[in-house]
């Protein structure tokens, strides 16, 4: 199924998901605001509570940051006890990053409050308009994996 999009397409699609992906992290700097958080510290956070236990050089794939650049991210998270480090019971040289329940709590703080802005943006979609971009959404992303994986 090959579909010939033109520029003049492309160029409006990428600016408007430029913009959206701004507003929403736009709004979740404010919310990150009234936390003891920053930014990268909770994208970390998100990771970890998505992925299970990670070592720093999971970490830092999944976030796109160098190796140091993690390391000192996870000893601030530590620091202000988000996380911990816990050595691998399988393999005593591997330490993992574990999440503790006062970043569990944050984490699902967070997640609610931008939930409800969402709610509050999506409030005149109706239920078909909401299930088929969330049907868009999903097929853009599978399909970006799938480009990204076999780069």
């Amino acid at each position: 199924m090959e579909n010939q999009i033109s520029e003049e397409a492309l160029a409006k699609l990428e600016k408007k998901l430029r913009h959206i992906a701004g507003a929403i992290k736009q709004n979740g700097r404010k919310i990150l605001n009234n936390y003891p958080i920053t930014n990268p510290q909770f994208i970390a956070l998100q990771w970890l509570h998505e992925e299970g236990d990670l070592t720093i050089g999971e970490l830092s794939a999944k976030n796109g940051l160098a190796f140091s650049t993690t390391t000192d991210l996870v000893d601030r998270m530590e620091k202000n006890e988000l996380v911990e480090r816990v050595r691998d019971t399988n393999d005593r040289r591997v330490v993992r990053i574990h999440v503790l329940e006062k970043g569990k709590r944050i984490i699902k703080e967070v997640i609610i409050k931008r939930q409800q802005y969402l709610g509050e943006v999506l409030e005149n979609f109706t239920e078909e308009q909401t299930n088929s971009l969330i049907e868009l959404l999903d097929l853009l992303h599978d399909q970006m994996k799938t480009i990204n994986e076999n780069s």
